[in-house]
């Protein structure tokens, strides 16, 4: 990437900086070291279509983000405003064009966003100082192509990012995996083998061996042993979410290989709070660019032009989903519902009219509210638990269709619990199926099964033929996944790399795997 010849704060950006910054930290936020610099147009295009980082890995895939957001600007379709990396410091990126105004916004809309990365438990466990790893990251991958040929660095890359959702968020926190099975010396068994604990029912000392007869424990005990044999010989020992992980470990690669799959993996991990929170964050971000310029840093000359780019912010039509605004109201209703007490089992079972809307016990917690739930959630909990009735109401976040014979938008369900539903399914896991490794010794031949945890959301077709073909190239056998389409189950086989993925309808006949997802 070329060098940017000057991208200092100006003397009044600095000033306007220092000031917004004081503010911030007065009301609360705590962040990292934010480090601005300012760039033309074509620089910024650059970095965001390398994901927001100065330096990446050769891929075609980058180009492709930098034409398309070089013809939205050309074309009037929108702009980038700023960019702010997850990072100790944190840099932020002000587009050079931007007035001072929007300078300011930015500023106060970054300091949001870098308190948030700071402190929000779904952040804790990212690599802070990723702007480093990812130019390691490049530099590793250049050696590669220098070794094994550009072309054939590339196709495997490509195969990996294919799969680069197929990992487990939750397992930052949560230990899932197999090691090796210690075996005691004096009985040969699996030391991690669950102990047995018979199902007995509860009966009095002197009446227990009627109720639960010794031949009873005895089969129960045999059932458990060939449980966990059974267990045993079974590859995974439990279903993985983290595929990239298990093919790791599992499948047979070169090391240059191996380590570009890591590659892909450490940076999928990296972005992954992100998608996890993207309501959260942008809400917060939101909530102190509008609470410190309205407040503080809005000169009356520039009331109206900011008041046209924040509406443009939080804009959400009939039917759509702004994540901004969302996330900023739902901020906003949490803090003045714990300003006035309105919440808990108490305020939940009055009754009367306006009995709720009326309540006000002058708590004033709103403010400490909001901070504990940036800490603690996610957009699925922080939706799960903070969306009611009343705000669906408010905000008319009714279901929407068009209309196939007049292209009208139409209101097709006002229902509160399908509402949330349907948020709920387009924020877990980022709106992507949830997929497992359930079998990596398939009908004893050595091929790889991935199963569909359906949850609401349905495998799409050619999608999966995308992660079967590149499945089938890294594990290097045929791959199969079973899959709800159209709401029935499938298994999807591919047998050939470059071959044509096969689809049958699961039946009592079809070999089951090792492990069957509920």
């Amino acid at each position: 990437m070329p060098a940017t010849p000057h991208t200092d704060l100006s003397p009044e950006l600095l000033e306007h900086m220092q000031r917004i910054r004081a503010k911030a930290v007065e009301y609360g936020l705590d962040f990292f070291e934010v480090v601005f610099e300012v760039l033309p147009f074509e620089i910024m295009n650059q970095i965001a279509a390398y994901g927001g980082f100065p330096t990446r890995y050769p891929h075609w895939r980058w180009g492709m983000e930098y034409e398309r957001l070089s013809r939205r600007d050309a074309y009037g379709l929108g702009r980038i405003y700023e960019m702010v990396i997850n990072n100790d410091p944190c840099y932020a990126y002000l587009q050079e064009s931007n007035n001072t105004t929007d300078q300011k916004l930015v500023m106060a809309h970054v300091y949001g966003h870098a308190d948030f990365f700071k402190h929000n438990l779904w952040f804790s466990k990212t690599n802070r100082k990723m702007m480093d790893e990812m130019a390691n990251h490049a530099t590793r991958v250049r050696r590669h192509i220098e070794r094994h040929g550009h072309e054939a660095v590339e196709r495997f890359i490509d195969a990996c990012l294919c799969l680069e959702n197929l990992i487990d968020p939750h397992s930052m926190f949560v230990h899932r995996d197999e090691p090796a099975r210690p075996v005691r010396a004096a009985t040969g068994e699996d030391e991690r083998a669950d102990p047995f604990e018979p199902d007995r029912l509860p009966a009095k000392d002197y009446m227990d061996p009627f109720i639960n007869p010794q031949q009873e424990m005895d089969r129960q005990r045999r059932a458990h042993e060939q449980q966990q044999r059974d267990a045993g010989q079974k590859h995974p020992r439990r279903p993985t979410r983290d595929v990239l992980l298990f093919l790791l470990k599992n499948a047979r690669l070169a090391d240059w290989q191996s380590d570009i799959l890591g590659i892909v993996r450490d940076e999928a991990y990296y972005f992954a709070p992100q998608g996890m929170t993207k309501v959260m964050n942008e809400g917060w971000a939101t909530y102190w660019h509008s609470k410190l310029m309205t407040q503080h840093f809005l000169e009356a000359r520039e009331i109206v032009h900011y008041a046209d780019q924040h509406s443009g912010v939080v804009h959400m039509p009939p039917g759509g989903f702004n994540p901004y605004k969302i996330g900023v109201e739902l901020f906003k209703d949490i803090e003045r519902r714990w300003d006035r007490g309105q919440h808990g089992p108490a305020w939940e079972a009055m009754e009367g009219i306006g009995a709720k809307e009326r309540f006000d016990d002058k708590s004033m917690r709103g403010r400490h509210k909001i901070f504990e739930v940036r800490r603690i959630y996610n957009d699925v909990s922080f939706i799960d638990e903070f969306l009611t009735e009343e705000f669906v109401e408010r905000h008319r976040m009714y279901q929407h269709r068009r209309d196939p014979q007049t292209g009208e938008l139409k209101v097709v369900s006002r229902d509160f619990s399908r509402v949330k539903q349907t948020l709920l399914h387009h924020l877990t896991n980022a709106g992507q199926p949830v997929i497992h490794v359930v079998d990596a010794n398939y009908l004893n031949r050595g091929e790889l099964v991935l199963a569909h945890k359906f949850a609401g959301v349905e495998i799409e077709a050619a999608k999966a033929t995308e992660v079967l073909s590149a499945l089938r190239a890294i594990w290097g056998r045929p791959v199969h996944l079973f899959a709800v389409i159209n709401e029935e189950q499938h298994l999807l086989t591919l047998g050939e790399v470059g071959g044509k993925v096969t689809r049958e309808r699961v039946t009592d006949d079809t070999p089951p795997p090792a492990h069957v997802l509920a």
